[in-house]
């Protein structure tokens, strides 16, 4: 196994640039057979997937990773419902019709949850299995920690996400809260610091102000999928729970019991389990 890139520089280096109909989004593109998406949530970016990516071209998949509009080294437009879910769904239907790519593997996590269901909504024939790892998903399993209105506060909040300073505190307790035992070294902090630095915070803004909305119910969506499911779930996730979902979201996925796989671990099980998740997926997929 080559090891993996350990250098944010590294990273940005290998993406690729897609013109979307709203702004230019940085994709990895890495490996051949069948596709693998893997989708971030918020607020990280492909980056979330540095320590899996080779692992997966080397079982035998094409992976594709890219940093959403207004994450990572993607654009970061100015406007409000650019960043809604649909849109969201819509670029990367967009981006998968430029790569000519009819269906494939896909796997989300966090937010990158909404963006999936909003996706399989309207173009259900396109995945073919869907890896979950801690999303959202039905409103029982999520403890938001904040929820906050549009406007001045929201703004104030998300500014000091620009700031290396206060950046700096913002993302230490969000990787302390969501991490077990797993300490970042300085160039994976970097990482997923140095986008909020460049004023990359209107995704997030657009997230977070948005869960003080009701929570979008996409059961109807969920109950209609006849593809195959596997679930690999960090359980000491204190955001996104999975045992207050569980029957209700196995009975809509028709989830089987040995795909569904609970980890020792925490809301970013990536940095966590990364080779124990793509040996899951390898096999799920193969």
């Amino acid at each position: 196994m080559h090891h993996h890139n350990t250098s944010i520089e590294a990273h940005r280096n290998q993406q690729k640039s897609f013109r979307s109909s709203d702004g230019v989004i940085k994709y990895i593109d890495e490996g051949k057979g069948d596709v693998i998406l893997l989708l971030h949530g918020i607020p990280t970016s492909s980056w979330l997937y540095r320590k899996m990516i080779d692992d997966l071209v080397i079982q035998g998949s094409r992976v594709i990773a890219p940093d959403m509009l207004g994450f990572g080294n993607s654009d970061s437009p100015d406007g409000y419902e650019i960043y809604s879910s649909a849109a969201h769904a819509k670029r990367l239907i967009e981006l998968m019709d430029y790569l000519a790519v009819k269906s494939w593997n896909h796997l989300m996590h966090d937010a990158g949850g909404f963006w999936t269901w909003e996706l399989l909504k309207n173009n259900p024939n396109r995945v073919n299995k869907l890896i979950v790892l801690n999303a959202l998903i039905l409103e029982n399993g999520f403890f938001p920690p904040i929820k906050m209105k549009e406007g001045g506060f929201a703004k104030f909040i998300l500014s000091l996400y620009r700031t290396q300073i206060t950046s700096g505190i913002l993302l230490k307790m969000l990787f302390k809260n969501g991490l077990t035992a797993h300490k970042l070294s300085k160039a994976e902090f970097t990482g997923y610091q140095l986008p909020l630095l460049e004023g990359k915070t209107k995704g997030m803004y657009y997230f977070f102000t948005q869960l003080s909305s009701p929570f979008p119910n996409y059961e109807e969506t969920l109950q209609q999928l006849t593809i195959p499911v596997t679930v690999i779930w960090g359980k000491q996730d204190k955001i996104l729970k999975w045992s207050p979902q569980e029957n209700r979201v196995t009975e809509l996925l028709k989830i089987k019991a040995c795909h569904l796989h609970i980890l020792d671990a925490n809301h970013f099980i990536q940095e966590e389990k990364p080779t124990r998740i793509t040996a899951i997926i390898n096999a799920f997929i193969h």
